[in-house]
């Protein structure tokens, strides 16, 4: 099912707020949700986090997202495709930089304030699109790319850190690209915090390592 656009609408944003944006405009309460584990620590590598339970794919045949590829879920992850993502009216939500968003998968379920997002942008290095994609980011530094292994093989990926304005603080970022004969994908993890996006590391690896081209 194609929810509506009111998903991209900015994780710390809604929060501040207390409510989620509906296509009209009308207020929609935040779901209740009980945060999983919290790391203190810093996580130097993706690696090292502890591995997170499967609970499906998307991108494939039957899947909530049509996509050009397909990857494995974190368990109570909810993909989400993004509607009329091309509609200029919405490209402050769904373009960024050369990208458009295609699908949101929503990890509330699983007890965390994130997502991963999928976005796709046109044929062409998957570096040159990631580099389009974080350059399109305001508040970016300590910006860093390298080739890193993915179920379908090299990816180019990158870490950076965005200044929260409404949070007063800065929050760690990653993504991956891949190139495939229907264009460059760019599957993105956001979360509200650093700390959030820690614990969410475990599903990212798990969408990177079991990455197929379609």
């Amino acid at each position: 099912m194609r929810h509506p656009i009111r998903t991209l609408a900015p994780v710390t944003a809604t929060l501040a707020a207390g409510l989620l944006l509906t296509g009209c405009g009308e207020p929609e309460p935040v779901p209740e949700v009980t945060q999983g584990a919290r790391p203190t620590a810093p996580t130097a590598d993706a690696s090292g986090a502890a591995p997170v339970k499967a609970g499906g794919t998307v991108g494939g045949p039957g899947s909530a997202c049509a996509l050009p590829v397909s990857f494995g879920l974190a368990e109570k992850w909810k993909p989400n495709a993004i509607s009329d993502p091309e509609n200029p009216e919405f490209a402050a939500l769904t373009r960024q930089g050369p990208a458009v968003a295609r699908c949101e998968v929503d990890a509330k379920p699983a007890g965390h304030v994130g997502y991963l997002r999928v976005w796709t942008a046109g044929k062409g290095p998957a570096r040159t699109a990631l580099e389009g994609f974080v350059k399109a980011e305001q508040n970016t530094s300590e910006v860093g790319y390298k080739e890193s292994a993915s179920g379908a093989g090299p990816v180019t990926e990158v870490t950076y850190t965005v200044y929260n304005k409404v949070m007063e603080e800065s929050k760690e970022e990653r993504a991956f690209a891949v190139a495939t004969p229907k264009g460059t994908v760019i599957v993105h993890l956001g979360g509200l915090d650093t700390a959030e996006y820690r614990a969410m590391l475990p599903a990212y690896e798990l969408a990177r390592t079991t990455l197929k081209v379609l």
